[in-house]
């Protein structure tokens, strides 16, 4: 594992059927300036200082891992890995074509 990613993955849910990964405090960083800014508060806030001190080398990656896995669970996006990892199988596993 490189200091720029993540022991594990996290996935968040993005709508009713888009689970996000994110595996890096980059992918985090993407993830959270999508964030409604309405929505921001001072967890949001410590979860992207959290991930732009990681991506810079400040912190470790799993300083930036913890806090955004407590922002998603206070705003109730985060997803089991186990599901997540399923429903990605499963989206893998056809070859692109129609099924008729």
């Amino acid at each position: 594992m490189s200091s720029g990613t993540f022991s594990s993955p996290l996935f968040v849910r993005r709508a009713a059927h888009i689970v996000q990964e994110i595996a890096s405090p980059a992918d985090a960083i993407d993830f959270l300036n999508e964030w409604p800014e309405d929505r921001r508060d001072r967890i949001y806030e410590a979860a992207l200082r959290a991930c732009f001190d990681a991506y810079n080398g400040r912190k470790p990656a799993s300083a930036a891992r913890k806090a955004v896995f407590r922002f998603a669970k206070q705003v109730a996006t985060l997803e089991d890995a186990t599901s997540a990892m399923q429903w990605l199988a499963a989206c893998m596993s056809g070859n692109g074509k129609a099924q008729v």
